[in-house]
């Protein structure tokens, strides 16, 4: 058989193919016995040939919904309905899922009570929110010289937010100039 030429160089028919459907259909299932479920349809297990001929007197599709059960589970059902419900389905559950942001507090070796306090409370607010909370100090210049001061700020921080929320890892240097903790939100997300 000839194949049409489509122009643009040379035409290579492997790169020109449909995508595989994601469940066997119809004439693609090849095993000699099927279970077959789906409405209008006497549940049990069929020959695969008279199973097909059930879906076609029904003017719809056997398609094999789970090929690893033994034997093979189909379904009498419209392909194309059952993929759209399928799809609707995801993209309910994805709009549904809510993803979850890391929010970042900085403090310096210097903060003062009263900002430490402010910061505080905006990061109960997050954690509440079930966002993550990355809170590290920022050591400008020979503020270097005070990292115990940044790991007691943090460690501090990390008490304050105990009913929140969880300290993930013990403060670490992140490069030269930062020392940063990791909290994650406690439990389950307060509306």
């Amino acid at each position: 058989m000839a194949l049409p030429y489509r122009g643009g160089g040379r035409f290579n028919p492997r790169f020109n193919r449909q995508p595989e459907p994601e469940h066997r259909i119809n004439d693609r299932i090849r095993v000699p016995q099927v279970r077959l479920v789906g409405d209008n349809v006497t549940v049990g297990v069929y020959p695969t040939e008279e199973a097909r001929k059930i879906a076609q007197q029904q003017e719809l599709d056997l398609v094999e919904i789970s090929p690893n059960a033994d034997p093979p589970v189909c379904k009498v059902i419209d392909y194309k309905k059952f993929l759209y419900e399928k799809k609707r389905k995801e993209k309910e559950m994805k709009a549904n899922a809510k993803q979850s942001e890391v929010k970042e507090i900085r403090f310096t070796p210097g903060t003062d009570d009263h900002d430490f306090d402010f910061k505080s409370r905006h990061a109960e607010k997050f954690l509440k929110e079930g966002n993550k909370v990355k809170a590290y100090v920022q050591f400008k210049g020979r503020a270097i010289m005070f990292k115990d001061r940044g790991e007691l700020l943090l460690l501090k921080f990390a008490e304050r937010l105990a009913e929140a929320g969880i300290l993930e890892s013990m403060p670490k240097m992140e490069g030269n100039k930062r020392m940063f903790a990791i909290f994650a939100p406690k439990g389950t997300k307060k509306k």
